[in-house]
């Protein structure tokens, strides 16, 4: 990071007669205004701001920054204005009594939906919440994410569950990247829902690499620190290349169903009569053109495979690494299916295992920042202000590790969750890895049911060691971050068929 901040003050230097006039303006609404006080915050370097303080962590940076500074905090990242909320009371102002005013998006440059033409087909990155966006939400809601929708697509989802498990059977005593493997099939799950056939063969070379490099490779490049979200007078320059690159990896991943999408409308053109079987006949049914459905499913595909493989390999990495919590998930399985196969209506007695994986969740967030939200007019919060178009975010990772909401927070203790009230519903502000507000993740059910019966499905069919000699006690949890919290060493293991 140190030479990314040397970068930075190079082109700071260059671009000072530029960047002093906004710089200038900041100077005098922030410290000569005695009407507009902004939370505090560790004080700024001229130009730059604080992004030499942010570190390759920043989810860390900022959660020891709140020690000193408080639940609120103000940082200017270059020309910009950033709000960071890092307690449950900071949390619920932001994503309950100021929704609406702070429901905005902030789009980081490299995003193609940043475009007025494109905005309105993403359900994540639409500048605001208007008609459209709704409009967009309920299709998604009612024919994916409902719970009628839900029900018909549980064969699918167990029926993929399956064939992963016959598949590993056939890797017994070989090193298996738990990641390329609930990678393919939650693909599989997603794709069968949306365009009814798989997209990803397991057991293929370079398992599932493809398709999980293109959408690995397109969150690092909208989690890339970017000058032209630092200094938006810059926009039009993309001096690092990100929205080129940006732009190339979605023609890649479009390119992936292009011709899925032709055939359908072609068969549709053949029929007499329209049957709808699954989310792509109807968004073809909505006369969704090609780009939007091109991005919405695009978005899908990659919102929904990514945080799910992160909380699947995390919740794995920790019972690995705590084999007396490992054992009680056994037991439970053993007890609550006995010798059937794993099936959603399992779910609901799997107190232990749902425990185990809130507890994943809340160490190990799968977006330890909420995507970042903007303030549509200015409002007080905390009695603070939030001027309008300020960035806004909230730390969720800080928040779950927080001394003064969690007993012994860095310890992994399912436990805690066992007749406990706090869910992941976004009614709790302690625990939010899914948001909570108009923005709340819209495809939490959908998590809700193949996370678990994925590991459910993993832990009852398989005894899993860590290769070689490793004490399991010791294996490496260090994070990488990204949009999604991802594990920094990928979690290799060991499979044998349980007798």
């Amino acid at each position: 990071m140190e030479t990314m901040a040397e970068t930075y003050f190079i082109f700071a230097i260059l671009l000072l007669p530029l960047l002093l006039p906004p710089f200038l303006k900041h100077f005098k609404s922030t410290f000569l205004s005695k009407t507009l006080p902004l939370p505090p915050g560790p004080i700024p370097w001229p130009i730059l701001g604080n992004i030499p303080h942010m570190g390759k962590k920043p989810h860390i940076t900022l959660a020891k920054f709140a020690q000193s500074y408080g639940p609120l905090m103000s940082l200017k990242l270059g020309s910009q204005l950033l709000i960071v909320g890092s307690s449950p009371a900071a949390a619920a102002e932001i994503l309950k009594t100021h929704d609406q005013i702070l429901s905005a998006r902030h789009l980081p440059h490299v995003l193609t939906v940043k475009s007025p033409e494109l905005n309105h087909v993403s359900l994540a990155w639409a500048f605001d919440c208007n008609d459209k966006w709704k409009y967009l939400r309920t299709i998604c809601r009612t024919e994916l994410f409902s719970g009628k929708a839900m029900e018909s697509q549980a064969v699918l989802r167990e029926k993929k569950v399956i064939e992963m498990v016959e598949f590993l059977r056939g890797k017994e005593g070989e090193v298996v990247g738990i990641v390329e493997v609930v990678f393919a099939t939650v693909f599989n799950m997603l794709s069968n829902v949306m365009m009814s056939r798989d997209f990803i063969r397991l057991g293929e070379e370079n398992l599932g690499g493809g398709m999980k490099g293109l959408i690995r490779s397109i969150m690092e490049v909208v989690s890339a620190p970017n000058l032209c979200d630092f200094y938006p007078i810059l926009g039009g320059l993309d001096l690092q290349g990100l929205k080129r690159r940006g732009e190339e990896l979605v023609v890649r991943i479009f390119a992936m169903w292009e011709l899925d999408i032709e055939e359908r409308k072609a068969e549709r053109r053949r029929s007499s009569v329209s049957s709808c079987r699954d989310f792509l006949d109807s968004l073809l049914d909505n006369a969704f053109s090609n780009d939007q459905i091109n991005y919405l499913i695009g978005e899908l595909f990659t919102a929904g495979t990514d945080t799910s493989i992160s909380v699947v390999e995390w919740t794995m990495a920790e019972l690995i690494k705590h084999p007396e919590s490992m054992t009680k998930v056994c037991q439970e399985l053993a007890t609550e299916i006995n010798q059937s196969n794993p099936k959603e209506s399992h779910l609901p007695q799997l107190a232990y295992l749902q425990a185990c994986i809130k507890e994943a969740l809340r160490l190990h967030p799968p977006v330890p920042f909420l995507l970042p939200h903007r303030a549509l007019v200015s409002c007080e919060v905390m009695n603070y202000t939030i001027p309008k178009d300020a960035r806004v975010i909230v730390n969720v990772w800080a928040i779950g590790r927080d001394p003064t909401i969690w007993d012994d927070p860095l310890q992994f203790k399912p436990e805690r969750f066992l007749n406990s009230t706090l869910d992941y519903k976004g009614n709790d502000y302690e625990f939010l890895p899914f948001g909570a507000g108009r923005r709340i993740c819209p495809g939490l059910s959908m998590a809700a049911k193949h996370v678990p019966l994925i590991l459910a499905s993993l832990i009852h069919f398989f005894e899993w060691s860590l290769p070689g000699e490793n004490d399991p006690t010791g294996l490496d949890m260090n994070e990488k971050f990204a949009v999604t919290l991802q594990k920094e060493q990928p979690l290799l293991l060991i499979p044998k068929v349980r007798k």
